[in-house]
């Protein structure tokens, strides 16, 4: 298995192709083909228990831990069919990272947390220098724009941090392994306007650098805060495309009564 995932120009960073997945006898996404971007954010609206979630974590195979769920059809990222034997888990998900709902730093330190992952996945964790360990913690925290406020703490415990802090902490987590893919399931559903406002800042910085699938209620924040927005109803994608195309211009009528709030 190659280290890294290669992909020649052009491809994809996420495709699927009728992408199907049963809770149990219950059928929660129906033939899934969607086309996702590299290097920009894309958002993915529609009211609770339309599949976002669900197709969120589908992406970095969260979802078959549960012994009961069942797919069938294609998820590739970067040209990669994701359940291919040759791609370990492991692989899958050192290049799609996940954020969730909620700030889940880990109970240790901050620098703790930042190298988290690159112990995990990196063979040469084990014999880096401390200066080379401080250079990662360092140069992740600053892509997050989270050093100059921790770095005279960063042996102190990370849930002392703020909620906004603990987001983007978790954020950082991730960087040193070098996704390519960030997935994001409602990162700001938790944080005031404030602390919402920095984060979506965050991501247009981290935007080029990284493929940025984010699954929002907030409609204002899907407009915000993307370039191309999926609408979804009832486990099916209704619509794929520019996000303010989308918003000004929706080229389906369910498209248009959802943005309209005529359900939710």
């Amino acid at each position: 298995m190659a280290d890294r995932y290669q992909a020649p120009p052009g491809t994809p960073a996420i495709r699927t192709e009728k992408l199907n997945l049963w809770y149990g006898t219950f059928q929660a996404l129906f033939d899934v083909d969607l086309e996702i971007k590299p290097g920009i954010i894309t958002s993915l609206i529609g009211p609770s228990g339309c599949g976002k979630s669900t197709f969120l974590r589908s992406v970095n195979r969260i979802i078959e831990r549960l012994g009961y769920v069942r797919t069938t059809g294609k998820i590739e990222v970067l040209g990669h069919d994701i359940f291919a034997p040759a791609n370990e888990l492991v692989q899958v998900r050192k290049e799609v990272g996940m954020v969730f709902q909620r700030p889940n730093p880990l109970p240790l330190s901050i620098r703790d947390n930042v190298l988290f992952g690159y112990r995990l996945h990196e063979a040469d964790a084990r014999t880096l220098s401390k200066s080379d360990r401080d250079e990662i913690v360092e140069k992740a925290l600053r892509e997050v724009l989270l050093w100059s406020s921790v770095k005279d703490r960063l042996d102190g415990p990370a849930t002392g941090l703020s909620l906004e802090e603990q987001q983007k902490l978790c954020i950082a987590r991730l960087l040193p392994v070098k996704p390519e893919v960030l997935l994001m399931d409602e990162p700001c559903s938790a944080l005031d306007p404030e602390a919402t406002e920095a984060v979506e800042e965050l991501l247009w910085r981290l935007a080029g650098d990284y493929t940025i699938l984010i699954v929002t209620h907030n409609m204002a924040q899907a407009r915000r805060a993307s370039n191309e927005c999926i609408f979804m109803l009832l486990g099916k994608v209704i619509e794929h495309g520019l996000t303010e195309e989308l918003f000004v211009t929706p080229q389906d009528q369910q498209t248009a009564d959802y943005i309209e709030g005529k359900y939710g």
